[in-house]
Parts: structure tokens; C-alpha cells; sequence
């Protein structure tokens, strides 16, 4: 599919073929225009060009999990046109006609939604347009719409054998009552989704670099802008070299703002040379935090009952009188989003009106922060979707912080600014995902079988704070037990609870969140029950999720994939895990060798997926992959160790990811499934590195209770 890139406006022609069209408001949205597209446009998703052209508007963002490939898909098998003839437009800031159904009148991308609120929504916007095509061309050819179907771009008359192009037919279509319940296609008639076959839209020009992010827009008159930030959180300005900064050739302007100081000048390297003149001071805080004294405090809460946040049974009492226990605790580090693509944003501002482009995950809040900075409402502010080269939800933050910067910067110059962040300065001084202990206890019976199940969270909150507190429930933050609340195997009694230790440390949720740290611990744990119980690990968990057909499903067929239970060399072993994440199940085997000095060379990772629907196959299989690409950088190397009340890391060469040829041979199987799609931007992180840790045990015998794995064996 090509791309056409969003330029904002609407001109009087547009604008009276749109509302011609407008009445499919509950099913689709109004209809709109924003894009380049000309024609009828049936909706707010479809465009159809005098041309026959169409255009698909995706409102989320692509951020590399590939919405630009499939939701299209969604709109070209209703429509019956070859997705390669469908341009993609991305929707402006517009809860209105393009909010997050599962979100409410928000429109934003995140928690692996895309694909599944959009399921439907699109599939009625393509059959809505596809029933309106085809009755436009009963009308022209004065036959009777039974005997005409939609084919490739066109409708035919089946007796004659007469084509109408859909070029030829939006004049008149546009002039059409929209139907109220357009009829979907039976999914036995689906030649797109499910199939193979479907390429990628945007592999070609984001591998020759003809893509356009954020960082690469440029307008007339543009300045670029850094800012200097408090090394430690906490910190006050105490002092700057403002003329030093100006004086390097390049720097238009030294000037405080709310975060801190922006140098803005005609080009990043002299930004960033300003910055570095500008020798800043900053007063620190006294009581600085380090990895040791939370680590220190928080195994101290380990200890002590936290909030309550599932229970069946009576946990305790059974662990009071069992002949059989185990306990263990295990610790992940906090960490960054580190996305290729360092945050940026374009700001242009003129009275009454504020234009943002920009890569972001919640334009509707975004909207509404940037317009607070520039002293507007949030319809005067224009956002203008661009691609972002990455996120891992590091562009969903409460504060929208490099978009009202930006606005901020924008505010003091007189022209438009292009606000940058290095990537140390994201890595060294932003949002992580939080460190988290968990302690458990268990007991075993008799046939060695889990009895009882006690797990403890000590995990800084998320949401506590921001903009959703509200989701935290008699003290329960969600996010930080997701994976442990929700434990699907059929153990007799369980407890779980939660202790939300306060840091100064800003957290944010990171790809696949809570159950980024919960499967880790969960399933590590399990395998040590197995263990003690003389049990295999996989017979362990086909008796504990017999009730649980999805789980079940994708671990037999992970197994059976990757040979479980046949011999390896020795120095070699393989591991399990199941989790189901976004309400995708998700089971991984790892195989694993172990070199003579403690080296850790992952050799194949095997993933059954079970996500619904898959409504391109090849999308899912990638963002499997990628999500095990991204789940074993940081299971083997990632970590962020504060000291002194800052970072100890700040680029790829202290935070360190995987490397081409560390890369594992990855096999992925989709489970066939009817069921509506669900998530696959996260569920392929959070089995792996269990099922590598479990690994390395059955290589080494050693258990590893804490991550990164890397320089443990």
C-alpha cells in the first residue's frame, strides 16, 4: 500500500462531496477530509478518488507494529480491492470520528488495541462503501443491484459482463443515502484476512529512507531546540553559561522554560553544542535514591502483608501446616523504552491555533496538554500523526512531555521549532519501566502438586498520581499484578498482594507492562514447583491449566514444535513458559547453550501464538519476532542502575540490545481461531524470558531469580 502523507486542510469541494456521504456516524464516524485524497469519502475511514484511487485513514499510530499493513486490510476485504492499490492516510487528532472504542472519546494507540477495536469498525466502513458503489452502478446501468457484485476495484453485471469502474461510480454514490447496517462479509468469503500473502506497506521506504518521521519534517523559518535537564531528579536550576551557549555559531536563543533550559538553534549539532556550552548547574536534593537502598527497602516489604490483590482459598493456612514448602524471590531491574527514533516533535504556532507533528500514542490527551502549555482549547490544536520509529510506550506518557516542550520552546520564538531528544537524554532522565521484587511461598502436596500459593509484589505505581488514578481500585494498582492477580492455573488456594512503594523515579508501562515483570516470576516459580515436585515442567502445566483450553492450546503446540522432550547435548537445555497477555495467549520453548566460560547463546526460540483472528499472518509472525527480539535484549543486558540519584546508563553502549547475530532462529505457529482478533504488539515479550531462564537451569542446574540473565551462569 502506499502512503499518503497527511497535510492537513480542507478545501469548499472537498468539503461538499464529504457531507454528502456523512450519515454512518454511529457505525464508522462522520465522514471527513483531511488528507490528500479527492473524491467520495462514504465515512471517516475510506476516500475514493475520480481515479478509482483509494484511501485508507488508519487512526492510530505506526510505530513499526504494523496497523499501516493490517487495518487497511480490514477496509480492502469489504471493499474488494488489492490492498496494493490502497493508499494509507493518518487520521489528525479527532476523538470524535477516530477514538479508541475501547478507551471511550479518547483516541490513542496502546495496550495492543489497534487491530482488535478496529476489527469491525473498518470491516462496516469497507461493506458500507462497497453497498453504496454497488448501488450507484444499478442506477447507471438501470440494473437490478442483485445481479451486480463488487470485484477488484469495480462492480460487474454479472449477465453482460459490464464493469464499472469505482471511479466511475463516485459521482453518483456520493449522492446516496450510507446504509444503516451494512452487511459483513461470512468469514468463509474472506480473501484477505487470515491469508498469506498480504506484504508489508511500509517495509520499501523505511528501508531505502524515503519514510518521513517526525524528526525528518522541516518547514520554512525552523529552528531546533534541546534542553537541559536535572541530572538528578529532584534537582533545581542553580546557574547557566548563557552567553557561552550563544556564542556557538549556529544558536539563535538561550531561554528557560518549565523543564529546564532550551537552546534553540538553526540545526542539532549546533543545539547540541549550545547545550553542551551552556555548562548548567543544578541544585541537587539532599536524599538521593540509588538501586541499592530501593532494593534495601523493598526487600524489607517483602516481609510484611501487602494490599490484597486476589485470593482463593486459604493460602496461609494451608502454608502454616505444609509438610512440602518452597519460596524464592525474584528481581527485575527498572528500564528503558529506548526506542530507535529519540522522541521529537514539529510545533508551529500562529494566533488561535496550535499544529504539532509528531508520532504520538495519545493524541487526544496530547491535544489537550499541548493546548494547556499554548494557552489554547484543545480543538485549536492541530496534531498531524507522523510515523515513529518505535515507542514501546514510551510516547503514551501522562505528562506528554517532548510535545509540551515543544509547545513551550514554540511559545518564546517566533517561528516554527523542531524539539529533540537525545537518546541519553531519554535513557538517562525519563520514564521506566519500574523495578519490581516478588516473593513467593508455595506448598506442595503429597503428589507433589501446588497446594497453596502465596506471591508478593513490591512494584512502584504506575498510574499513581496521573491522569489514571482512577484505575486503582482499594489500593491496587492493576498494571503491577496483571499476570499475577489473573494466575490461570488451578491451584486450590491462592494469595496474592501489593505493596506500591513510593521513588522519585518516573514509571511509565512498557512494552507488554505488568506482565513484563509478573510472567518472569510466575513462571520461574512454577518451574521450581515442578522441580521440587518431581514433576517435568510441561506435565506440571498441562494438570494446572487443564480448564484453560487457549492456554493449553498454545503451550501443546509450542511443545510439539520444538520437540519437547527429546535429548539435547549436553551444555544445552530447553524452557517453557505460557502467558497470556491483551487477551492473547502466547506459549514459548527456548534451547539454549551454555559456552565454557558462562556464555549465554540463545539457539531457537519456538512461540505459539493464539491471538483470535490473525488478520495478516505475516504481521503477527513479525511482531512475534520483534517482541522476542525486544524481550531477550532485556533479558540478557537490560538494566538501569541508579546512583547518587541519577542513571548509571545513557546509550545503546551501557544499555546494551541484541545484535544481529545474537539473534536466535525464531519459529512462530498461529493458532487457527473464529474468535475476534486481540494483541499482538505485546504478548510475544513477556513468556521469554522465563522460558530462557527456565532454560538455562535445565542446562546449568543453576536457577536465576534475577534479571538481566547475561553475566549469571
Amino acid at each position: 500500500m502506499k502512503r499518503a502523507v497527511p497535510t492537513g486542510g480542507i478545501d469548499r469541494r472537498t468539503f461538499l462531496i464529504t457531507t454528502a456521504g456523512a450519515g454512518l456516524a454511529l457505525a464508522v464516524g462522520d465522514a471527513h477530509a483531511d488528507t490528500e485524497a479527492e473524491g467520495w469519502r462514504p465515512n471517516a475511514f475510506v476516500a475514493i478518488g475520480p481515479d478509482g484511487k483509494v484511501t485508507v485513514t488508519v487512526k492510530h499510530l505506526e510505530m513499526g507494529q504494523g496497523v499501516a499493513t493490517g487495518l487497511p486490510v480490514l477496509v480492502a476485504e469489504e471493499l474488494e480491492v488489492d490492498p496494493a492499490q490502497v493508499s494509507v492516510a493518518f487520521a489528525p487528532a479527532d476523538a470524535k470520528r477516530y477514538n479508541n472504542l475501547f478507551w471511550g472519546p479518547s483516541q490513542g494507540t496502546g495496550g495492543s488495541t489497534a487491530t482488535a477495536n478496529s476489527w469491525e469498525q473498518l470491516r462496516l466502513a469497507g461493506a458500507a462503501a462497497r453497498e453504496m458503489l454497488v448501488e450507484a452502478a444499478a442506477r447507471i446501468l438501470r440494473a437490478d443491484a442483485a445481479s451486480l457484485s463488487a470485484v477488484n476495484g469495480g462492480v460487474v453485471h454479472s449477465p453482460s459482463g459490464r464493469r464499472l469502474g469505482y471511479g466511475e461510480l463516485v459521482s453518483v454514490a456520493a449522492k446516496l443515502t450510507p446504509p444503516s447496517a451494512p452487511a459483513l462479509k461470512p468469514a468463509s468469503q474472506f480473501r484477505l484476512i487470515g491469508r498469506d500473502g498480504v506484504k508489508r506497506s511500509d517495509s520499501r521506504v523505511k528501508s531505502d529512507g524515503t519514510a518521513q518521521f517526525g524528526a525528518d519534517l522541516r518547514l520554512p523559518g525552523m529552528l531546533t531546540a534541546l534542553v537541559a535537564r536535572p541530572p538528578v531528579w529532584g534537582a533545581r536550576p542553580d546557574g547557566h553559561d548563557r552567553k557561552a551557549a550563544l556564542a556557538v555559531p549556529g544558536v539563535m536563543a538561550v531561554f528557560p522554560i518549565p523543564s529546564g533550559i532550551a537552546v534553540a538553534a538553526s540545526s542539532f549539532w549546533a543545539a547540541h553544542k549550545g547545550r553542551e556550552a551552556l555548562n548548567a548547574r543544578w541544585a541537587e536534593p539532599a536524599d538521593k535514591v540509588s538501586t541499592e537502598s530501593l532494593r534495601r527497602d523493598w526487600t524489607a516489604l517483602l516481609g510484611k502483608a501487602g494490599r490484597p490483590a486476589a485470593a482463593r482459598g486459604d493460602a496461609e493456612a494451608i502454608l502454616a501446616q505444609a509438610a512440602q514448602r518452597q519460596s524464592a524471590t525474584y528481581e527485575l531491574p527498572y528500564l528503558a523504552h529506548a526506542p530507535m527514533e529519540p522522541l521529537n516533535c514539529v510545533v508551529r504556532l500562529a494566533p488561535g491555533k496550535c499544529e504539532i507533528w509528531t508520532g504520538c500514542q495519545f493524541q487526544t490527551h496530547d491535544q489537550a496538554m499541548a493546548a494547556k502549555a499554548a494557552g489554547l482549547k484543545p480543538e485549536q490544536v492541530e496534531i498531524h500523526t507522523m510515523l515513529a520509529g518505535g515507542s514501546f510506550g514510551r510516547r503514551a506518557n501522562p505528562t506528554s512531555d517532548y510535545i509540551v516542550e515543544g509547545v513551550e520552546v514554540a511559545k518564546v520564538l517566533n517561528t516554527p521549532v523542531r524539539l529533540m531528544w537525545t537518546r541519553e537524554d531519554d535513557i538517562a532522565g525519563a520514564y521506566y519501566r519500574p523495578m519490581a521484587l516478588h516473593g513467593f511461598e508455595a506448598a506442595l502436596d503429597e503428589r507433589g502438586m501446588p497446594l497453596a500459593w502465596r506471591h508478593r509484589v513490591v512494584c512502584q505505581s504506575i498510574l499513581d498520581g496521573g491522569p489514571f488514578a482512577g484505575m486503582i481500585k482499594d489500593g491496587i494498582d492493576p498494571v503491577s499484578v496483571e499476570g499475577a492477580s489473573n494466575l490461570p492455573y488451578a491451584i486450590p488456594n491462592l494469595a496474592v498482594d501489593l505493596h506500591s512503594p513510593k521513588a522519585p523515579v518516573p514509571v511509565l508501562w512498557w512494552r507488554s507492562v505488568g506482565s513484563s515483570h509478573t510472567a518472569f516470576a510466575t513462571e520461574c516459580f512454577l518451574d521450581e514447583l515442578a522441580q521440587a515436585g518431581g514433576k517435568d515442567p510441561l506435565e506440571l502445566r498441562r494438570a494446572l491449566l487443564a480448564d484453560q483450553p487457549r492456554h493449553l492450546a498454545v503451550l501443546e503446540l509450542a511443545a510439539a514444535k520444538a520437540g519437547w522432550g527429546s535429548p539435547l547435548p549436553a551444555g544445552k537445555g530447553r524452557g517453557i513458559a505460557v502467558h497470556e497477555s491483551f487477551h492473547s495467549f502466547v506459549a514459548q520453548v527456548v534451547e539454549v547453550s551454555i559456552g565454557a566460560k558462562g556464555e549465554i547463546k540463545v539457539d531457537r526460540v519456538v512461540c505459539a501464538v493464539d491471538c483470535g483472528v490473525a488478520v495478516t499472518p505475516d504481521v503477527v509472525r513479525a511482531q512475534m519476532e520483534g517482541g522476542i527480539a525486544f524481550a531477550l535484549s532485556a533479558a540478557l543486558f537490560g538494566e538501569i542502575t541508579l546512583k547518587d540519584g541519577r542513571a548509571e546508563q545513557s546509550n545503546f553502549h551501557d544499555y546494551r540490545c541484541l545484535r544481529m547475530n545474537e539473534m536466535p532462529r525464531v519459529e512462530v505457529h498461529i493458532v487457527p481461531s473464529a474468535a475476534p482478533p486481540t494483541g499482538v504488539g505485546e504478548p510475544g515479550v513477556p513468556p521469554l524470558a522465563p522460558a530462557l531462564a527456565n532454560a538455562i537451569f535445565a542446562a546449568t542446574g543453576k536457577r536465576l531469580r534475577k534479571l538481566p540473565l547475561g553475566e549469571q551462569v
